[in-house]
């Protein structure tokens, strides 16, 4: 049986595990502006809790797949 405090930390469905702006930052290797450009833009989904900006990481993946489906055209 899972703690409910494991719970909380484990999302059920790692598709809707929500990744911070540092987090993307890490994996995109990219500074705090470009990725927040990027979430202005369009170009990476969010969503907001609170004052807090959190990014899916399917969102991530499907940047990541878009953009090299443009790159290799």
């Amino acid at each position: 049986m899972v703690s409910p405090a494991a719970a909380i930390r484990q999302p059920a469905n790692p598709a809707l595990e929500l990744l911070t702006v540092p987090q993307v930052m890490a994996r995109l290797q990219l500074g705090r502006s470009a990725v927040y450009d990027l979430l202005r833009t369009g170009q990476l989904a969010s969503i907001t809790l609170g004052r807090a900006r959190r990014i899916p990481t399917h969102a991530l993946t499907d940047f990541i797949r878009i953009r090299l489906e443009q790159d290799a055209a």
